[in-house]
């Protein structure tokens, strides 16, 4: 089953400010944490998202929390084969994040519900606690490095032999570890290319072996996007979502509009 983890559509919230403040954050800052609603126009569907910064209780953090849902209509709005798209809802996302501005270090709960039946189950849930450490910019680069550990559940689980667990249960376990970077053109301007590497630590033998696909354990997955600032409340942003096993051009592909409140 292929995992993305766009940490993204990663409008991931800002060290330079708490929920409360007024003043506009830097939207083109992976840690960068503010109010905001957005929708994506992609070859899957419709995909619409909101998130929430929130006052944390300490002055030297800020929160927020994001849910996501994609692939609406894809069956009328998207252009993919029907075999890669559903009349409905293809996923839910729902993160919660928190960012040290002394530190530059941010945690994430990231929790992903796939509605689309693998080799797995027929339904499948992601939940990963993660770190995040921001570096300083090199030039026109800035690195996010992030690792971090997650617990895979299933709707009607495929055993390893055969046989189906009634309802929800725990599959298994794994870890993932990966980058997120920003490359700064203008002040208008900017890319993203995310890297992670994601694999299996413990689980059915079953989930261990074909999680990311039959016979695959582990998976690298890519993510590039391409932005640009229209107002300092405003981005237009295009993402491309691709792995090992599927090329630039089978990948997913969207264009997401960003408006913070």
């Amino acid at each position: 089953m292929i995992k993305y983890i766009s940490l993204f559509s990663l409008a991931l919230f800002s060290t330079a400010g708490i929920a409360e403040e007024k003043e506009v954050q830097d939207m083109s800052d992976p840690l960068a944490v503010f109010t905001q609603v957005g929708v994506g126009v992609t070859d899957k569907g419709l995909n619409f998202k909101i998130g929430q910064a929130y006052d944390t209780g300490d002055d030297t953090t800020a929160g927020m929390n994001l849910i996501e849902v994609k692939g609406i209509y894809g069956d009328v709005l998207g252009w993919r084969s029907d075999d890669l798209t559903t009349d409905s809802i293809d996923s839910f996302r729902f993160r919660n994040f928190s960012v040290d501005l002394t530190t530059g270090r941010a945690t994430q709960i990231d929790a992903n519900y796939s509605l689309k039946n693998s080799l797995v189950a027929d339904e499948t849930m992601d939940v990963s606690y993660s770190f995040i450490q921001g570096l300083k910019p090199m030039g026109p680069v800035t690195l996010y490095p992030l690792g971090g550990v997650g617990v895979s559940v299933g709707e009607n689980a495929i055993e390893d032999d055969g046989t189906r667990d009634s309802g929800f249960s725990t599959m298994g376990v794994y870890a993932l570890v990966g980058l997120y970077s920003k490359i700064t053109i203008t002040d208008k301007i900017w890319l993203n290319y995310n890297p992670f590497w994601l694999t299996t630590l413990a689980g059915s033998q079953n989930y261990k072996d074909n999680y990311y696909g039959e016979n695959q354990s582990h998976i690298l997955t890519h993510e590039f996007a391409a932005s640009y600032q229209i107002s300092p409340r405003m981005n237009l942003r295009y993402f491309a979502n691709w792995n090992q096993n599927l090329d630039f051009m089978d990948g997913d592909h969207r264009i997401e509009f960003n408006y913070q409140l």
